[in-house]
């Protein structure tokens, strides 16, 4: 394993959580005993990101595909994610964590918003590690709610069709002002995006892994990292600096 300071961090690394039920269910545990596991991992790899020199950590948390999966389920994922918001807001304080949830909100109980707002109000100001929670989120619903809301401007004749660029679009998604992702890791053994970052994947670098993200630890995020460092990173065949 290379020494961290020969390493060149990516500025955002952003996560797809994956095995939590898979890996409870080896040990023999209920679904929800993965999620708890995992939440705690979360928490690790927020204080070993920002160790490490990463600015920028986005975690796919729950998606809005996430609500078809068993009404037990999804109550044990939202109890844990009210729990989770309290937390989440200790670790902000305790390491200056700036926090942010993308996604839907509306789509979410009104208590939870409340603590989202609440926390996000709370770490704006935090200089440490910029933390992103993709809640109740889709790449495509994403764009789509973008979409609508370019065309609601356009009606209104705020905009022309000469002010949609790129530029424009990204600021009107739920990532506005955040640099996209130079790493994507997908843990527990599944090669695909699962419509997480549509729009902002567009150049990531992918790294698949076998372990389950309850297991998953600084160590593997610093593999993840060396095989980042081994890419030849090129946009429109410009080789990054």
């Amino acid at each position: 394993m290379a020494e961290l300071e020969d390493l060149r961090m990516p500025r955002h690394v952003a996560i797809i959580l994956d095995g939590n039920g898979r890996w409870a269910k080896k040990k023999g545990m209920p679904r929800n005993y993965g999620h708890v596991q995992g939440a705690k991992t979360v928490e690790v790899i927020c204080e070993e990101a920002y160790r490490m020199g990463i600015q920028y950590l986005t975690v796919y948390a729950f998606s809005t595909e996430n609500w078809s999966r068993p009404k037990d389920e999804v109550d044990a994922l939202m109890k844990l994610l009210r729990n989770y918001m309290k937390t989440c807001l200790t670790t902000a304080k305790k390491n200056r964590m700036c926090v942010r949830v993308i996604g839907d909100k509306t789509g979410l109980d009104s208590d939870i918003r409340k603590r989202i707002a609440e926390l996000e109000e709370s770490t704006k100001n935090n200089d440490g590690l910029h933390f992103q929670i993709a809640l109740n989120y889709g790449g495509r619903d994403e764009i789509i709610r973008a979409v609508k809301e370019i065309v609601a401007r356009g009606s209104r004749g705020e905009i022309s069709p000469e002010d949609i660029t790129e530029e424009y679009i990204s600021g009107m998604l739920d990532t506005s002002g955040l640099p996209e992702p130079d790493l994507l890791i997908r843990t527990c053994n599944e090669q695909r995006i699962s419509n997480f970052l549509l729009w902002q994947l567009a150049y990531t670098e992918f790294y698949f892994t076998s372990v389950a993200w309850p297991d998953f630890s600084k160590e593997e995020l610093v593999k993840a990292v060396e095989a980042y460092n081994h890419r030849d990173r090129r946009y429109g065949r410009i080789e990054e600096e």
